[in-house]
This record gives C-alpha cells, structure tokens and sequence, in this order.
C-alpha cells in the first residue's frame, strides 16, 4: 500500500529535503511537487494525493483558500502545514489543517505527525 504526498513550498532545498525525508519511509511516495498555489491545486487535481504538505506562506492565494478549495474538491484529503514561524500554528489550526509543524522542528516530528494524520483506510 502507497501513501501519496503532494509537497508544497517556495523553497526548492526544503521541498527536496522534504522528498527524501518521506521516500525514506516504506510505502511513501511523493507524487509532485509544487513552489505556488495555483500549481498545487493543479497537481492535487491530477494526481490525487493522500496528504499535502502546505507551506503556510505559499505564494500565490492565502492559506485559507487554499485549505478551503482542497476542502471543497477532495474531502478526505489530509492537510499539513509548515512554517518557519511557529506562531502561526493556532491560526493553521482554526483553518482547518490536520496537523501543523514548525520547520524548525527535527524531521522526526514532522514523521510522526503524518504518521498520526495517514487516512484511516491507509494505516498498515
């Protein structure tokens, strides 16, 4: 069984380093990969992803569109967010993500809450 991830960041360095930290993980595959809004409602919308990893700066629409038209197009859809500001993680929370990590957490933590948040029909 394959858990499939869109990631989602400006940052070409955090978006690889994101990639090999998740196919590292049996049965993980990162389906795309996206540096704007517009791009990853795009890939979301081909590729149908298990979970998204969303920087919550994302250029392109804010956060809460974002959240919302993925909302509206793929209900079970899991939403993680990061950010390097670790405040925003309550504002992230109200909007409706699954889960949230600061980029400036070790990337264990960042495995262990997808591990949390895997689609239930997904868990193995």
């Amino acid at each position: 069984m394959t858990i499939k991830f869109c990631i989602a960041d400006r940052q070409p360095r955090v978006r690889y380093g994101m990639r090999v930290l998740l196919e590292q993980q049996q049965g993980w595959k990162v389906i795309g990969e996206a540096a704007e809004a517009d791009e990853l409602l795009m890939l979301v919308q081909a590729g149908c992803p298990d979970i998204v990893l969303l920087e919550w700066e994302l250029p392109g629409m804010p956060a809460e569109e974002i959240i919302a038209q993925l909302r509206g197009s793929h209900p079970g859809l899991r939403v993680i967010s990061l950010s390097g500001q670790p405040e925003a993680r309550q504002v992230a929370l109200k909007m409706g993500v699954d889960g949230f990590a600061s980029k400036t957490e070790p990337p264990e933590r960042l495995i262990q809450l997808i591990q949390k948040n895997l689609p239930v029909s997904r868990i193995y």
